[in-house]
């Protein structure tokens, strides 16, 4: 608290990073569920967050798969939008000089399918005023090696970082899938490809079956589940995380990510070893959920006598 009487909230996500990361508080919106920030700015009083992570951004403009998006169950949501949104060009052109006025960072999450799409969406945002970093969003990279379609491998991490890491200047986090298991190896890949963060989990794979139709739900197939019921999940996978990365490469920060919903889920995180963390699908049921949190870990520091959030980060390793 110091003698000031203030709480020390500041977290750094890119200590090795020439320029840094450094975020106000450890609160950040999680992709794909606030939006470019413009939407709830005023409601969700955006200007108070750590920093907001916009919608997936790709190369080119897609659409949202149809007719079903998303559907709630029980203590979440199973949805498959499909990375619908506008374009890396027009995110530059329409929202990055919004984002250039505010004080909160903005950070774009950007997906592909190959990675010559993720060098050529980072390429356009170079330099770009208002973008602060670097989320690679690697669930969705379907890369051929020998013939056979591998998804986000170790190796294909690694190598889509490096690609990635070569083409921009920015601060680079990585986003690592659940869906292949231990996610250690996937975060050393990408530490030792140069990522200055890693951000777990993504929503776990799932469906749904209407059974009326007999058939999924989903046009796709697939769908992504997120919510409430993820976090143990999520909480676990961050702390094997952070565990890893602490003993090799401890100027690599984890961000936590899933299924927090309130300020209890987020002291879990920091505790697990996450630096900072994002909320995602409760934004939907509360968009002031972020700012609820922020004044939460606050007043828990302030209940506590710990004068700054770092002294909590890892407390249970």
């Amino acid at each position: 608290m110091g003698d000031d009487g203030l709480v020390r909230l500041q977290v750094e996500l890119a200590p090795r990073h020439k320029t840094g990361l450094l975020l106000k508080n450890p609160v950040m919106t999680a992709a794909g569920t606030f939006g470019y920030g413009v939407e709830l700015a005023r409601l969700a009083e955006v200007q108070r967050l750590g920093a907001v992570i916009c919608k997936g951004t790709t190369l080119r403009a897609r659409t949202a798969n149809a007719p079903l998006q998303m559907l709630e169950v029980a203590s979440g949501l199973v949805h498959a939008i499909g990375l619908q949104n506008p374009g890396v060009r027009v995110v530059a052109e329409k929202y990055a000089p919004i984002w250039a006025s505010w004080e909160t960072l903005v950070i774009v999450n950007v997906a592909g399918t190959s990675i010559d799409e993720y060098v050529e969406v980072v390429e356009y945002l170079e330099g770009v005023a208002g973008i602060a970093g670097i989320e690679l969003n690697v669930s969705c990279l379907d890369v051929q090696q020998g013939g056979v379609t591998v998804g986000a491998s170790p190796q294909v991490i690694a190598d889509v970082t490096i690609a990635v890491r070569n083409a921009t200047t920015l601060p680079l986090i990585v986003k690592l899938s659940p869906n292949t298991g231990d996610l250690r190896p996937a975060a050393l890949a990408a530490a030792s490809a140069g990522a200055d963060a890693v951000s777990l989990i993504n929503t776990l794979t799932s469906i749904s079956i209407d059974i009326h139709t007999r058939r999924l739900r989903f046009d796709n197939d697939l769908s992504g589940f997120s919510g409430p019921a993820i976090k143990p999940i999520a909480l676990r996978m961050v702390y094997e995380v952070a565990s890893e990365l602490r003993s090799s490469h401890p100027d690599i920060p984890v961000i936590g990510v899933g299924g927090i919903s309130s300020t209890q889920d987020a002291l879990e995180f920091l505790m697990a070893g996450a630096s900072a963390i994002q909320v995602g699908s409760m934004n939907f049921v509360n968009p002031r959920i972020c700012v609820e949190i922020v004044e939460g870990i606050d007043a828990f520091l302030r209940q506590e006598g710990i004068k700054d959030v770092r002294a909590i980060v890892g407390a249970a390793l």
